[in-house]
């Protein structure tokens, strides 16, 4: 993707009841362009070496289908809506090229699986830090909000949930407060 309209780093904050011990911080650079898609590029920092991975980086190889049930181990999702409708998309992203996407068409109300592929993913990886950049394949409207999340699971089992905002109680990044991110471009709003 070249020249982004629009290009951001933002923080995920780590759901204070599933505290984090090899991580430190999980951001996530967002690039928008309406003409070309967006790309998203999580970075996770801490004790690489704790959090469940696969080994390597560079660019991986995309899974031919649909992955369910990612988000019981490390995975990087996005959820894609048009502001004050309630239908909304889901994609899923594992660190192994694996992938998912859902379309609901109300909160946590599954209408199907959809087929939509990311376009590319690529890892690189160092002791202290991991990113994952996906472009998803999908051109989002101007005004459409967008959630971001993490599950970040390590070697002992422990897992914490990151996202741009929590509602209030355990995880849960379907819930409408966490579709913080509003896409705009400039001089389009």
């Amino acid at each position: 993707m070249s020249g982004p309209e629009n290009s951001r780093r933002l923080s995920l904050f780590c759901h204070p009841d599933t505290p984090a011990r090899a991580v430190w911080s999980v951001a996530v650079d967002v690039d928008l362009s309406f003409e070309e898609g967006f790309a998203l590029r999580f970075v996770v920092e801490g004790e690489i070496g704790a959090v469940v991975l696969p080994q390597g980086d560079g660019e991986l190889v995309i899974a031919d289908s649909v992955t369910d049930g990612l988000w019981q181990s490390t995975c990087f999702e996005a959820f894609l809506t048009e502001e004050g409708q309630p239908d909304y998309t889901e994609f899923n992203y594992a660190p192994d090229g694996r992938w998912a996407c859902y379309q609901f068409d109300d909160y946590r109300s599954l209408l199907r699986v959809d087929d939509l592929a990311p376009w590319t993913m690529e890892v690189e990886r160092a002791a202290d830090r991991y990113a994952i950049r996906i472009e998803p394949g999908i051109f989002p409207d101007n005004g459409s909000k967008l959630a971001l999340a993490a599950v970040i699971e390590e070697g002992d089992g422990t897992k914490s949930y990151w996202a741009l905002a929590h509602p209030p109680g355990k995880p849960d990044f379907h819930h409408p407060d966490c579709f913080a991110l509003t896409l705009e471009a400039r001089g389009r709003a």
